[in-house]
């Protein structure tokens, strides 16, 4: 099987500055260039990877919004009793008139 050498006295040049390092001191960065040891610059934690976040967009049985008549009780206690009889109110709104100029 090949080995590589140990590169102990070899040169290498930096790939962002051009600077030549001892190979041995150069370091490799996340994104593949090598770089003397006061160049590198770690991975910044906004470039990693993130967690997946669940963020639902619809429920999963959902129904339309159903329209229910509003019944209002007048008179009647709050107990029911056998001899309440259910009596319902009934009302108007006049007209209203809107004028602009």
């Amino acid at each position: 099987m090949a080995k590589f050498a140990s590169g102990k006295k070899a040169y290498a040049i930096s790939d962002r500055s051009g600077q030549r390092y001892l190979y041995r001191l150069m370091r490799k960065e996340w994104n593949g260039l090598l770089v003397g040891p006061d160049e590198y610059e770690p991975k910044q934690p906004q470039l990693g990877p993130f967690r997946k976040v669940n963020d639902p967009q619809a429920l999963q049985n959902a129904r339309p919004d159903r329209v229910e008549p509003l019944l209002v009780f007048v008179g009647v206690e709050t107990v029911e009793s056998p001899t309440a009889a259910l009596t319902t109110a009934n009302a108007n709104v006049g007209s209203v008139t809107v004028v602009t100029s």
